[in-house]
């Protein structure tokens, strides 16, 4: 197997390892965190769990999985052309890895009258803040594998395509409307006062925050640069050393000291957060005295890093090709 083809093929198992390990986690904060108290949700799973709320008044009511199924596929057949196959592919992996777990995970939770257990007793606050650090956590998990859980995930993840809108904001505005359509179903399919349905929605609401600043969050932090100015007369080493050992780009500056009257180079790396480590590692093992700048920034795009996920207006296009031409 070719090397390229073989690299490839890791980072595929991979991206699935972990796409799999962030659905087992959701499975585990939905169904015995969140279901059994009644919490609402957003997205599909929300969807699912307001019908299925519905229809269990005698205590078997339309289990969640088929629900979220139907709805899925449906989403699924319209978003094909947008995001394409190999997105699709995980996402259509993740639907039916996703649908089997919380069938599951809903039978074991369920006791034999048609309840369903509470592993907090009449912790209903506490359960909801445990579920939706692990569900958001989750989904944070499986989009940065480049992967879907399904449904408004699927939206969020369309308009992130194309505009520099984060998760969490988009699916806020979805989980909204489907959080404020749990109020009829609570006053007349489950015999709710308006208080107590209230009670339920600003539940909801509350899932809603905490579950996306957790995914924020997460991806967020995975996603966070930093920016070094690295001041050495070994700049050539560390330099190479930077460049060899890390694979990672870097700019020489020239600098002129104000107290010293000297002229000196001066090192500028764009990085992840999570490789500064290794950065400082190589600079003291090359130049312990060396003096270093460390910042965080707010982002950076470009190869290696994010892209930029804005429109080019038609006007400025035309008159960026106008001003290439020569005179």
């Amino acid at each position: 197997m070719p090397t390229n083809t073989k690299s490839k093929f890791f980072r595929e198992a991979e991206d699935y390892f972990f796409i799999t390990l962030g659905l087992l986690l959701y499975t585990v904060g939905y169904t015995c965190f969140l279901l059994p108290y009644e919490i609402v949700t957003g997205g599909v799973t929300g969807i699912s769990a307001i019908i299925f709320y519905a229809t269990n008044g005698d205590g078997h009511g339309i289990p969640i999985n088929y629900t979220y199924f139907i709805i899925n596929f449906i989403l699924l057949a319209l978003a094909l052309k947008i995001l394409g196959w190999k997105f699709m592919m995980k996402t259509i992996y993740a639907i039916f890895a996703l649908s089997l777990t919380l069938g599951v995970a809903q039978e074991v939770m369920t006791n034999n009258d048609g309840t369903m257990i509470k592993l907090l007793g009449d912790e209903n606050f506490m359960s909801l803040i445990i579920g939706c650090c692990m569900t958001g956590t989750s989904l944070a998990i499986v989009f940065l594998h480049n992967g879907s859980t399904g449904g408004t995930d699927i939206v969020a993840a369309i308009v992130n395509k194309y505009h520099n809108m984060s998760l969490g904001t988009v699916l806020i505005f979805v989980d909204l409307v489907i959080i404020g359509s749990s109020f009829p179903m609570f006053i007349f399919a489950r015999d709710y006062t308006v208080t107590e349905a209230l009670y339920k929605i600003v539940f909801g609401l509350c899932t809603l925050v905490v579950e996306n600043v957790m995914l924020d969050y997460v991806m967020n932090s995975r996603r966070e640069s930093v920016q070094f100015f690295i001041f050495s007369k070994k700049y050539q080493e560390i330099a190479n050393a930077i460049g060899t050992e890390m694979n990672h780009g870097v700019t020489i500056l020239d600098g002129h000291g104000w107290y010293t009257g000297q002229d000196m180079k001066v090192l500028c790396i764009l990085a992840r957060k999570r490789e500064s480590v290794s950065i400082f590692r190589l600079i003291k093992t090359i130049d312990p005295n060396a003096f270093v700048s460390q910042s965080s920034v707010i982002g950076v795009y470009g190869e290696g890093f994010d892209e930029m996920k804005v429109k080019v207006k038609k006007k400025d296009n035309e008159n960026s090709i106008r001003n290439q031409q020569p005179t």
